[in-house]
């Protein structure tokens, strides 16, 4: 299942109506869990707290129902919960629903507000700790979309031919034995009497590569993100000669894909992309780090929404489960703030966060022995 996309988080983040619900929840993949249904108990059970909040705010019967039909629809879809990954995010409100399965592992959470929370949904957002899995076999092709704690398949038939045969013919399979078994020998490649038999073997996986590049380029350069090649050894050096994707990295998963299961899959191609991962978010902190206490660098809230509005934010690092309340007054380009939240104020760390890459700048939630700046739950770096 595919992650969000930046079109699909801007319709989020722009929508505004009286009455807007958003709800997350853990979610697991499988096992008994699963089979009792605690994910969709687990919705249930948010639903009918958020339903009384809601009453409380004095929303009507009528609007609740609205708000509420998709996700009581949701909740009795058996077939849904089937298929999930590590997260669920659900957004309600009159006339609109949306809900996306994630691989970011959500802490239970509900906001109703004149907008939705879309601050969880910074990691599937951004290019922090994601990569791409390609498992290939001469006779199967498998695709992922992964971060460091999940992996997710990508439905890519109708991209890819699923097998060599399907490209170059089914009288293939006989010469691709003998090639495997003398290049899966460990001796260096020699060709005695059946050169050409070897050459043409090559030439026609080269093929089936480079249709499978070919058929998955305009998808993986949306987002320009590590790709890992999980494949027998003596494969990749073909697949590296038929790749033009500039973020290929240069380590194979060695062995058959199918000697082991997703999640197994998922561990080896880690280790080799690990190197790789979270580079873009190392070098913004050690930036801010450099440039701190100067005017590139602004720690104060005040400070930070105004910058955001103008489009003078290049890098955002806000605090994971923090939260600050208030309202900011675009005319006077004024934050003030409140300590709890109530009918009259909203997140500011959610508008923060919305507004920052709606201005095409980068936003991380961050734990908060690495922020920047202790003292405040946002840092923000300026564009210069």
């Amino acid at each position: 299942m595919s992650l969000i996309n930046e079109s699909e988080f801007k319709k989020l983040s722009q929508f505004e109506n009286e009455t807007c619900v958003s709800i997350f929840i853990p979610t697991e993949r499988g096992g008994k869990e699963v089979l009792n249904e605690k994910n969709s108990k687990h919705l249930h059970s948010q639903w009918i707290e958020t339903r009384k909040k809601l009453k409380d705010q004095g929303v009507s019967d009528e609007k609740i129902a609205k708000i509420g039909k998709p996700i009581d629809a949701l909740i009795e879809n058996r077939d849904f919960w089937r298929h999930q990954s590590d997260g669920l995010a659900v957004f309600s409100a009159p006339g609109f629903f949306e809900k996306y399965t994630l691989p970011v592992n959500f802490e239970p959470y509900t906001y109703i507000s004149e907008e939705f929370y879309v601050k969880p949904l910074v990691p599937a957002m951004n290019d922090d700790g994601k990569f791409y899995i390609l498992a290939v076999q001469l006779e199967d092709v498998k695709f992922y979309e992964a971060t460091r704690y999940s992996i997710t398949p990508v439905e890519i038939d109708d991209l890819t031919p699923s097998r060599l045969e399907e490209r170059v013919g089914f009288d293939f399979k006989e010469r691709s034995l003998q090639f495997r078994t003398q290049h899966e020998g460990g001796a260096k490649t020699q060709f005695h009497g059946h050169g050409d038999d070897q050459g043409d073997t090559k030439k026609e996986i080269k093929q089936y590569f480079r249709a499978i590049d070919d058929g998955l380029k305009d998808y993986i350069n949306r987002e320009n993100l590590p790709l890992v090649v999980s494949c027998q050894d003596y494969l990749f050096s073909i697949y590296k000669d038929a790749n033009t994707y500039n973020q290929l990295v240069d380590e194979v998963v060695k062995g058959n894909p199918n000697d082991t299961d997703m999640l197994g899959l998922h561990e080896k191609a880690l280790q080799v992309a690990e190197p790789y991962l979270s580079e873009k978010r190392h070098e913004k902190l050690k930036k801010y780090k450099e440039l701190s206490k100067t005017e590139n660098t602004t720690s104060a809230i005040s400070d930070i929404i105004p910058a955001i509005y103008q489009g003078k934010v290049d890098t955002l690092f806000i605090e994971n489960r923090a939260e600050v309340w208030g309202r900011y007054d675009h005319d006077k380009m004024k934050v003030s703030f409140s300590d709890n939240h109530n009918n009259s104020n909203t997140s500011l760390l959610n508008l923060a966060a919305k507004k920052t890459i709606e201005m095409g700048g980068d936003v991380y939630l961050v734990e908060h022995e690495f922020m920047p700046e202790k003292e405040s739950e946002v840092n923000a770096l300026f564009r210069f």
